[in-house]
């Protein structure tokens, strides 16, 4: 007897959307999809062609397509994380679903809403929210100087605190402020040039010149914090691996009533001299059993730029290991 063949097909398309975006770097993507069902999915131009058994699985793969669509329009790229996370909400794996309880914890600030992406992102904030001083430790890429400036912008427009100081160590990394051209105020320049960034991707220019102008921010030098209290700040030390120990007890010792602190490093790149210790190291041993102070480190899995800098985060890990 003939059997009938129960496959179904179904056509999606692609068109508008960064197509390389949506596939991944080298097609990672895709094979994550194609791995997790039993159907075919094909990529031909700007067209997905699926095919399955069973319509159920059919529709699964759809709704998959359209929300991962749907993501890469929002974000303008996809992450691994972004597809796993989506394969288990419409396999049913996920039932009480990440993103409400990320999404709680969104900042809205006057240029976009910041969502934290991964578990230890969420860790981080909620540890920001709970304790006056907050250390975020790891690599390049995972969030930490980002998160804090729109908790910092967060607590300024609710009126939690009244002003914003966010200062870096001038510490040289690979090259030498002497022979960079002018005074030492457009020496260190280059040294705050992230903290501008991460302010500017959150509000406008104007509002930028302007609160800086009032000192209701202030982006300057570890140097210039040493005989100051702090009082009703949030303040962020960033790049706190390049701190020596006696400049971040001063640091540390700057924090006056009303106000937060967030320390952020990776001490995977130490730029002080080998015989220096770095304050941030040291502050892990010495304070991790003070109350009222986190410590959150984040890894490999937390990095949120391109999918390469994850890659060359874990390439170094396994290299410094042998």
């Amino acid at each position: 007897m003939l059997k009938l063949s129960t496959k179904q097909d179904k056509k999606i398309s692609l068109e508008g959307l960064n197509i390389s975006g949506f596939t991944g770097v080298r097609d990672s993507n895709l094979k994550l999809i194609q791995k997790s069902f039993k159907g075919r999915i094909v990529l031909r131009g700007e067209e997905i062609f699926v095919s399955s058994s069973t319509p159920e699985e059919l529709e699964k793969i759809e709704q998959l397509i359209l929300l991962l669509k749907a993501k890469l329009k929002k974000a303008g790229f996809l992450r691994e994380e972004d597809v796993k996370k989506a394969i288990e909400n419409v396999k049913g794996e996920r039932m009480d679903t990440d993103e409400k309880k990320f999404e709680k914890y969104a900042i809205k600030t006057p240029k976009k809403t910041i969502i934290p992406r991964t578990e230890n992102q969420l860790k981080y904030l909620m540890a920001i929210e709970e304790n006056d001083i907050v250390v975020g430790v790891g690599p390049a890429g995972t969030g930490k100087t980002f998160l804090a400036v729109a908790m910092a912008i967060k607590y300024l427009r609710e009126g939690r605190v009244e002003k914003i100081v966010l200062t870096r160590p001038a510490v040289e990394a690979g090259e030498s402020l002497g022979f960079l051209p002018g005074d030492y105020e457009e020496k260190i320049s280059p040294y705050l040039t992230p903290l501008y960034d991460a302010l500017y991707s959150m509000m406008t220019p104007d509002a930028i010149k302007r609160l800086t102008d009032r000192r209701v921010i202030e982006i300057a030098p570890l140097a210039y914090m040493r005989g100051r209290t702090l009082s009703d700040a949030f303040v962020i030390l960033d790049e706190a691996q390049n701190t020596k120990s006696v400049q971040m007890k001063m640091f540390l010792t700057r924090l006056g009533p009303r106000s937060k602190v967030v320390i952020t490093g990776d001490t995977t790149q130490i730029d002080l001299p080998k015989d220096v210790d770095s304050g941030l190291v040291e502050i892990q041993k010495v304070l991790k059993s003070v109350p009222g102070i986190a410590f959150i480190r984040f890894g490999p899995e937390d990095v949120v730029r391109h999918r390469l800098v994850k890659d060359i985060v874990e390439a170094y890990e396994k290299y410094q290991k042998e």
